[in-house]
């Protein structure tokens, strides 16, 4: 079972905190009577958030939990809101799916603001998912511990070179050498453990390049300088090993080398390799990782899920929907909500096709990553302050006086990150006749959505210029009758819903959140 290849960390936010020096684990988990305590085998590291830990102030919700995806070095981020305990049990937990490029804020923008928080005061356990590239998700610190590797490798060598007896003790005890004290006392075989501690971190980090040679991403030799330089490295690494002519002044003069290729390609192996993803890998890896492990926790009698998805999250949904029907398998979710969420975008007039010129480029030049977060908040001045030049962006965002100024600022300011190229080049065939496809190209995914049995809520915002309502539509019809509904929120005189209005507006939490809510009770019978 998948279950059996997820790894999790759990931070417990809100609540006071148990002695920092007490390692605390399965007994944790019994703390809230809606909790049942799940089989060891569901996760292996179980630790409290350090004081002072950053992802505190950033982390808004009652616990934070980390899974680690089969097949990768990502950790997703789990926002977990407990329910009230003077609210109805749920039978279901809650999955809350947030939009491309963006994290967990938009769900819980402030107390007063806070789709998540009202989910829970409605009884739900509410889990926002971050998938990989999003908000506090991470990738495995293998890279992290190899650099630290290597400093303390330079620490070693500096140390032996200048006949440093004490500094040399301590360095070596951080690499395992504990005899190590001057130069006098090394052996040719200690030498050679050193050696091969290096050969080892640098083949690791080259790996994750060669990975990519072999499929061919870096087309028409491109970057082939330093992919030469760090084969020529290997190759004479690899011979003065087996020649055990290795020194310690030359350990030196290699870290020197090593340090100045390394500078040289990081940026690359940051940008291809940690962003290397697209819109299948949310679909086939994270979701499924995420909903084993909150199935894990939270124990639901017939090992299903309620599923609400905003944007790109709504696309995943429909994505799982109509996978599970080609692959003949249950979806394992009871309802699905979608906000402003289609898999064909053909007949709109959808503001989306202004990402488009941003990944063709992307792509010709062999760019990996897109920043829409950066560039969000580099424009956000042009667009909410005189002479406005780039007022016309904020109606992307939200209608007319329908956010708050300082939750509006804060959203566009906080709530979005870097993506893939390849991820947007992926979205961008919902512009395509038949819409969104998976990486091949050749599996359309609102082919097989006729044959769903789940029900489904889809929602559209009235002006809203990403995805409007004839889009939503445009999935609805797929649909079989007596399992969808579909509502347009907003009226002719106002007011009126844009993109994020869905989710955080003024008056979501009076119009649009009861809608949800009861669609979702009705839909949480076991």
């Amino acid at each position: 079972m998948l279950l059996s290849h997820i790894g999790a960390g759990f931070c417990w936010v809100n609540p006071s905190r148990p002695d920092s020096n007490h390692q605390t684990r399965l007994g944790f988990w019994n703390v809230h009577r809606r909790r049942v305590t799940p089989s060891s085998s569901a996760f292996h590291d179980v630790r409290m958030e350090k004081k002072g830990d950053k992802r505190r102030s950033i982390c808004t919700a009652d616990e934070l939990h980390h899974v680690m995806v089969s097949n990768s070095d990502w950790k997703l981020a789990l926002w977990r809101y407990l329910p009230s305990p003077e609210a109805p049990l749920r039978n279901h937990p809650l999955l809350l799916l947030s939009g491309v490029a963006t994290n967990a804020i938009g769900y819980d923008l402030s107390p007063e603001s806070s789709f998540a928080r009202y989910m829970t005061e409605q009884g739900f356990d509410t889990w926002i998912l971050e998938v990989r590239g999003a908000g506090l998700s991470t990738v495995g610190d293998s890279m992290e511990e190899d650099e630290e590797c290597l400093k303390n490798l330079s620490e070693i060598d500096s140390a032996i070179s200048d006949g440093i007896g004490k500094r040399s003790a301590s360095s070596a005890r951080v690499m395992g050498f504990k005899n190590l004290g001057t130069p006098e006392v090394i052996t040719k075989y200690e030498e050679l453990r050193l050696t091969r501690r290096f050969m080892d971190i640098f083949a690791r980090i080259s790996e994750k390049l060669a990975g990519f040679l072999n499929r061919d991403l870096l087309e028409g030799g491109k970057n082939s300088a330093i992919v030469g330089q760090i084969k020529d490295f290997n190759r004479k690494l690899r011979a003065i090993i087996e020649d055990q002519q290795l020194f310690p002044a030359q350990i030196l003069e290699l870290q020197d080398r090593f340090s100045a290729t390394l500078e040289e390609f990081q940026k690359q192996l940051q940008l291809i390799v940690k962003y290397d993803w697209d819109f299948d890998h949310y679909l086939e890896e994270d979701i499924p990782a995420a909903m084993e492990y909150i199935r894990a926790q939270c124990q639901p009698r017939d090992g299903k899920l309620l599923a609400i998805g905003h944007s790109m999250g709504g696309i995943l949904l429909y994505a799982k929907l109509s996978r599970s029907c080609f692959d003949g398998e249950d979806s394992a979710l009871a309802s699905v909500v979608t906000l402003a969420s289609s898999l064909d975008y053909t007949p709109s007039r959808s503001s989306l096709k202004l990402l488009l010129p941003l990944a063709k480029p992307a792509q010709a030049l062999n760019i990996p990553v897109i920043p829409v977060g950066p560039l969000m908040a580099t424009v956000y001045p042009l667009a909410s302050y005189p002479p406005y030049v780039l007022s016309w962006l904020n109606s992307q965002i939200s209608a007319q006086d329908m956010m708050d100024q300082k939750l509006f600022e804060k959203l566009v300011l906080n709530n979005f990150c870097t993506i893939p190229a390849k991820l947007l080049l992926q979205l961008s065939s919902v512009f395509q006749e038949g819409g969104l496809r998976d990486r091949s190209g050749k599996f359309l995914y609102k082919d097989h959505l006729c044959k769903s049995n789940v029900p489904v809520l889809a929602v559209a915002g009235d002006q809203d210029l990403i995805c409007p309502p004839e889009a939503v539509y445009e999935t609805v019809k797929l649909i079989p009758e007596e399992l969808v509904t579909y509502k347009v929120f907003g009226e002719p005189g106002g007011p009126h819903y844009g993109h994020y209005d869905l989710v955080g507006g003024r008056l979501a939490a009076d119009e649009l959140y009861p809608c949800i809510t009861e669609f979702l009770i009705q839909h949480d019978m076991v």
